[in-house]
């Protein structure tokens, strides 16, 4: 299994958000909160409406580690989220990410997966899986705001150098070093 990667542009961004709008707006939403949320996509399809619905933060227990976390959601998703449950007429017990199968069950990893990857695919984008989210979030906070501290409470991990890796800046580094190296 190959190690899916941040995505580093931000025209790649805007482009995947546009695809995946096209391909089904519950999967432009995802992707939206996922990249502006760190959270992992086990807790991004579990979301109802009644977590986000006039909320400026949305407070969740994480799947993985049942720890609880507590994070700001940015105007602009707000904005697109109210408009999205509106739009779609969404109560307050439904699941934000709604599968068609079944009544109100969110879509699955593996259709998050299909769905992500194939619009990755379509543009070009490579190493793409739906971790991919959380590391895009991760690698963009990071460069906005150099705190690796911050960033590594956000992910629960345990050191700067497990966060680094994480989010493929120790690579973007190192290469970065090697560019000019000739002997």
């Amino acid at each position: 299994m190959n190690e899916v990667q941040p995505i580093r542009s931000k025209k790649q961004i805007a482009d995947m958000k546009s695809l995946l709008k096209k391909k089904g707006e519950k999967y432009y939403i995802l992707f939206l909160i996922g990249i502006n949320s760190g959270l992992r996509v086990s807790d991004c399809l579990t979301l109802k409406v009644s977590a986000l619905k006039n909320k400026t933060h949305i407070t969740i227990k994480e799947k993985k580690t049942g720890k609880t976390k507590r994070f700001l959601l940015h105007p602009n998703v707000r904005r697109e989220l109210k408009d999205y449950i509106e739009r779609y007429r969404l109560s307050d017990d439904s699941y934000l990410i709604t599968s068609r199968k079944g009544k109100n069950q969110p879509i699955t990893r593996v259709q998050a997966y299909r769905v992500l990857n194939e619009c990755a695919a379509a543009l070009g984008i490579e190493s793409v899986g739906t971790h991919t989210m959380r590391k895009t979030f991760g690698y963009w906070y990071y460069k906005k705001t150099g705190n690796i501290e911050y960033l590594q409470y956000i992910f629960n991990h345990s050191s700067p150098g497990i966060t680094l890796r994480y989010i493929g800046i120790t690579q973007d580094r190192i290469d970065e070093t090697l560019v000019d190296f000739w002997l």
